[in-house]
């Protein structure tokens, strides 16, 4: 008789065979169910990480539990890349501490043992991140000796020399009178630089920064009368400065300041998702036309608040399980409207083709085909043997508003601006991408620009149109939709929209994004969610970790609650 068929029947007819395998099972069982336990509650856990926001060769401590007693085959992954071993310090099994590596980037910070993968913190490098600059009480104000030369026109390079201007720039800036016909109003009037206007990082005026030389070119929007040097510290007396205009003084008038409100939910639609989700909220553009753009109430704290052109929001998508977490922000912006006053025979052809500002606007990038062969098949077309940019950007105007058809509802965000070309009827962000590729492709430096058209207290919608840059003159707006016939409430009205919106601009055009803004994922893996065709011109809108299987976000277009 085989094993199996004695054992059947001993458990048939003994009594103590039958509790034998009942007690061994009840301790297998056990057995099982205590090591399962100890696994589970053996994965690493990370409570705090300090600093969240750090330098190359800093020490990160990361506190939390069951790390392991030693490291062993244990590891830290910042951002999808693992640390060497060299760069421990400490290992034990309720902290770590690490030298953070040379290349380490902005990321998810996990600890990694046998166990498993603990939850991630996030981490963010110094050196992207805009900061305030740290003062030194032994540094006294800066101090201007010279202005050279003493007069100069928009773009033009001046040099500053003085003391105390501070080693690197960070968050310093120079200050020239602002050209406005009316003072800056509200809350902006309070502040001691709101008549003035800074040079601008975003059109690379400044070309040098020391403790006692400053090269930067005379910023869009400047006027004659006085300049400064603003640090940390104070701001340095005000020498005489003269902007001239060769071609053209331009008017900044009629001013309004909108009040809006940005906001997006978020809800998870599974229960138990343990996965990041990084929001990337735009925030409204600064420039000549839109001076000043303030957020307040914002809510939650914010990942990082102070990047140049998103607000960031980062939280665990289990904490939306069943209900919605809102984020959500308020901006006041103040903007001018603006009349070009150009004398079309002062334009000419561009000298400095080696500025930043020239390389950096003349060329193809995600969001514009300067380079495609429709582009420059049209661009030769139209221009014929026309070489003044000022007339090129005008025949470009003309074409479009002549020969093309403007649709008044958006196209689904998958839809190629190239479609204009060949069917010769699209929407205002086809106008304005075309437009602006159709410059870049004839070497005219231009960007799109992205936010939201106002109509009243209560309405708005997402709007498209350019910037095209002449040298010694500046920025340049040219709206082809409203050009083409697109309506809308104006607010004054135009009688000649055609004419009217190559060169002026109304003082409703909001705008929350100036050229394409190619926001780099925090880990490979993550994944991404992007509205093209919406009201900034961003390559992510929200970021979620590998585990993120199923949720939901409604981003609200903005609203205007207040118009003064």
């Amino acid at each position: 008789m085989s094993f199996f068929g004695t054992y059947k029947k001993l458990l048939k007819n003994k009594a103590r065979v039958r509790f034998a395998t009942f007690f061994f099972f009840v301790c297998a069982a056990t057995v099982f169910l205590f090591l399962r336990s100890h696994e589970v509650s053996g994965k690493p856990l990370i409570s705090s990480i300090s600093p969240s926001v750090g330098s190359p060769g800093d020490i990160l401590i990361i506190s939390g539990s069951n790390f392991g007693a030693t490291r062993g085959t244990s590891y830290v992954d910042i951002a999808g890349s693992r640390v060497t071993g060299s760069k421990y310090r400490l290992w034990t099994d309720t902290e770590i501490q690490l030298e953070l590596p040379s290349n380490v980037q902005d990321g998810l910070v996990s600890v990694c043992t046998t166990a498993g993968q603990s939850e991630p913190a996030f981490f963010a490098n110094k050196s992207g991140i805009p900061v305030t600059a740290r003062t030194d009480p032994s540094i006294t104000l800066p101090s201007i000796e010279s202005v050279s030369p003493q007069s100069a026109a928009t773009g033009e390079l001046i040099s500053i020399t003085g003391n105390n201007f501070g080693t690197s720039r960070e968050s310093s800036a120079v200050y020239f009178s602002a050209n406005r016909s009316e003072p800056a109003a509200g809350a902006a009037a309070e502040n001691e630089d709101a008549q003035f206007i800074p040079a601008s990082p975003q059109d690379y005026d400044y070309e040098l920064w020391s403790n006692s030389e400053i090269k930067v070119r005379v910023p869009d929007g400047a006027d004659s009368g006085q300049l400064y040097v603003r640090t940390g510290r104070g701001r340095s007396a005000y020498q005489s400065f003269t902007v001239n205009f060769p071609a053209g003084k331009k008017s900044y008038g009629k001013q309004r300041t909108y009040v809006l409100q940005l906001s997006t939910n978020i809800e998870s639609n599974g229960d138990g998702q343990d996965a990041p989700i990084t929001l990337y909220m735009p925030r409204p553009a600064t420039s000549a036309l839109q001076p000043s753009a303030e957020l307040e109430e914002i809510s939650p704290e914010p990942l990082i608040a102070d990047d140049l052109r998103n607000i960031i929001f980062q939280t665990q998508l289990k904490k939306t399980a069943g209900s919605k977490q809102s984020f959500s922000a308020t901006a006041i912006i103040s903007l001018y409207s603006f009349a070009a006053n150009i004398d079309p025979k002062k334009i000419g052809g561009y000298t400095d083709t080696k500025r930043p500002l020239y390389k950096a606007n003349t060329v193809q990038d995600a969001c514009i085909p300067a380079a495609a062969p429709d582009v420059a098949s049209l661009k030769d077309s139209i221009l014929g043997k026309e070489k003044n940019p000022y007339r090129q950007a005008k025949l470009f105007y003309d074409y479009m508003t002549e020969q093309y058809r403007i649709s008044g509802s958006t196209r689904s965000g998958d839809a190629s601006e190239l479609d204009l070309i060949r069917d010769k009827s699209g929407d205002a962000y086809d106008f304005a991408i075309i437009y602006t590729a159709l410059c870049r492709s004839a070497g005219i430096p231009a960007v799109p620009v992205c936010g939201i058209l106002a109509e009243n207290q209560n309405t708005s919608r997402c709007h498209w149109w350019t910037e095209i840059y002449f040298e010694k003159y500046g920025w340049f707006p040219v709206d082809v939709s409203l050009g083409a016939g697109l309506q809308y409430n104006a607010f004054t009205q135009v009688d000649d929209a055609r004419n009217f919106y190559f060169g002026n601009l109304d003082s409703q055009h909001i705008a929350f994004s100036r050229g394409w803004n190619q926001i780099k994922p925090s880990i490979s893996t993550s994944k991404l969610v992007r509205f093209p065709r919406s009201y900034a011109l961003q390559s992510i809108w929200e970021e979620a970790g590998e585990a993120a299987s199923s949720f939901s976000s409604l981003w609200n277009d903005p609203i205007i609650v207040g118009i003064y």
